[in-house]
């Protein structure tokens, strides 16, 4: 089966590149949000050479959706390159307090060099930057505690940027989604899809489907806590191969969807991105980002 082709850069990320790129000489700390299902594939290549000198800290959101044991392996392996990265989920605010210390803590280091330098200290301006749909919003009003920003479970709903006080130690900084112009590696583009990090209007539902039940039928641990096989035909009540996908789309349509095989793709990527599926990382250490 070819891999199908995945190109989504909107006007209005394109606008919110070029806003960010003149507020980044205002902030002081770069909060990084990426996707644990997909934690390679989710950072952004152009990052590094935007941020320079600035502090960053690693946020790794969605931690509640891969396994424990692919966490333990992810924190190795990235403590090993020199990060040391919190692991979130915005929808419950699990690792929310670890975050807003980082920032608190960033501020700290901040005001001490100002103070050396005969300047009154002020709130640490924090960027909260990463792909579109990481959970980045929710993040913000879990730190904030209210409803600061808008957050939806879908790519595109943050279109301009916009800043947001938190108490009077952290100013954060909340920004569209931002995707690379053009997505060189294909398979990169393909785990966007399938976890919904990418428009929607960027692809067909049915091969991306396809390509998830591929991936689904080969993962072992760490990826998965328990045979996905079984799972799949437990869910859905379907014996046929998950490695033959378009029949076993055939075969789901039939007994779900009344027929229609893009009804059942769009059902099976929703159940995955919800975690109906239990908790999978598509992508584990020392790996490529193909996964």
């Amino acid at each position: 089966m070819a891999s199908p082709s995945i190109q989504w850069y909107p006007g209005h990320i394109a606008r919110a590149e070029t806003q960010l790129r003149h507020q980044l000489d205002r902030v002081d700390l770069v909060l990084e949000v990426c996707d644990a299902r997909i934690l390679l594939a989710s950072r952004h290549p152009c990052l590094g050479r935007w941020v320079g000198n600035k502090s960053r800290v690693l946020v790794v959101n969605r931690r509640d959706m891969v396994p424990s044991v692919a966490r333990s392996c992810w924190h190795r392996w990235l403590q090993q390159q020199g990060e040391a990265p919190i692991w979130c989920d915005g929808r419950r605010g699990g690792g929310s307090k670890a975050l807003l210390q980082a920032a608190v803590e960033a501020g700290a280091a901040l005001n001490a060099r100002r103070q050396r330098r005969g300047l009154r200290p002020r709130p640490v301006r924090a960027l909260m930057l990463g792909f579109p749909n990481v959970g980045k919003s929710a993040l913000i009003n879990r730190l904030v505690g209210r409803r600061a920003v808008a957050s939806e479970r879908r790519a595109g709903v943050t279109r301009s940027l916009q800043w947001v006080r938190m108490g009077g130690q952290v100013d954060l900084l909340d920004a569209p989604g931002i995707l690379p112009p053009r997505l060189q590696d294909q398979q990169v583009a393909l785990l966007l899809a399938i976890c919904d990090d990418i428009g929607q209007a960027a692809y067909d539902h049915e091969p991306v489907a396809q390509a998830l039940l591929q991936r689904l039928a080969h993962l072992t641990a760490p990826h998965v806590e328990e045979p996905l096989g079984r799972l799949l035909a437990g869910r859905y009540g379907i014996t046929v191969d998950p490695q033959v996908p378009h029949r076993w789309l055939q075969a789901a349509a039939h007994g779900h969807t009344g027929g229609c095989t893009a009804r059942m793709a769009q059902r099976l990527l929703e159940d995955f991105r919800k975690g109906h599926l239990g908790a999978i990382a598509l992508q584990v250490p020392q790996q490529s980002p193909q996964g």
